[in-house]
């Protein structure tokens, strides 16, 4: 697998995605990542192992400690990925847009539910029963 879609696979799991948002914050301890979630120390491990393999972090070792940090690289290259689409997208909603505009301007405006009700209450009592 190359390395853009390693980082897209990890950044597919929202609990990775919450320990990247923890870790853009600062340098932690896989006990201080571990704390917001309702799960086990080795199933935080495997997700912090998941971030590793694909270079979004990277753990230091301090005796017992193990500190954990972000690694831009990987995200910068997954942003610029994206950037290259950001020009498509904003076309066709300008495009989108327009129509939108060339809508509302060509259709009268629909009854809203105050005059339906009105014209309505209007009607005599039998017409109103019968129609």
């Amino acid at each position: 697998m190359d390395a853009l879609s390693t980082t897209f696979a990890a950044l597919a799991d929202p609990t990775r995605r919450a320990i990247l948002a923890r870790l853009a914050q600062g340098e932690a301890s896989v006990g201080d990542l571990a704390s917001p979630f309702d799960m086990s120390r080795p199933a935080i491990s495997k997700h912090l192992r998941v971030l590793a393999r694909a270079g979004l972090i990277s753990q230091g070792r301090d005796r017992q400690f193990r500190p954990c940090q972000i690694e831009p690289a990987p995200l910068k290259q997954a942003a610029d990925w994206a950037l290259q689409y950001r020009a498509l997208w904003e076309q066709r909603l300008d495009r989108l847009d327009v129509y939108l505009q060339q809508l509302q301007r060509e259709e009268p405006a629909a009854p809203t539910a105050k005059k339906v009700s009105r014209s309505i209450a209007k009607q005599p009592k039998k017409d109103r029963r019968h129609g």
